[in-house]
């Protein structure tokens, strides 16, 4: 149980990762250098390099066949995190979407 709390923890590093790379995808840049390596892209790499460590970390004893439904719950964290920091708006249609990422994942679980 440990492992898959490390495992859901690297997924969560991975979609902080995405949103702070999505909020400076959102703004301009002076220079197509400047677009590309700025602080918050160099930074958000670095969290993706971490979360692999850990992800490789937690699979010393999460199962494969688990592995790929922890990280769908990326899509969720990601979801959360657009509309707290980047103020995105959920339709009905992408409710329904995690709705079903989450019945997927509660139905593997059972």
């Amino acid at each position: 149980m440990d492992y898959i709390i490390i495992f859901l923890f690297s997924v969560l590093i991975s979609s902080i990762s995405q949103t702070i790379l999505k909020a400076s995808a959102n703004e301009s840049h002076e220079n197509s250098w400047k677009e590309y390596l700025n602080l918050k892209v160099i930074f958000a790499y670095f969290l993706f390099f971490f979360s692999s460590f850990i992800t490789v970390f937690a699979y010393r004893k999460v199962s494969l066949s688990l592995g790929p439904v922890l990280e769908a719950s990326g899509y969720i964290f990601v979801t959360v995190l657009g509309v707290i920091f980047l103020k995105e708006k959920v339709g009905r249609r992408k409710l329904a979407g995690l709705a079903m990422i989450l019945l997927g994942i509660v139905v593997f679980n059972l």
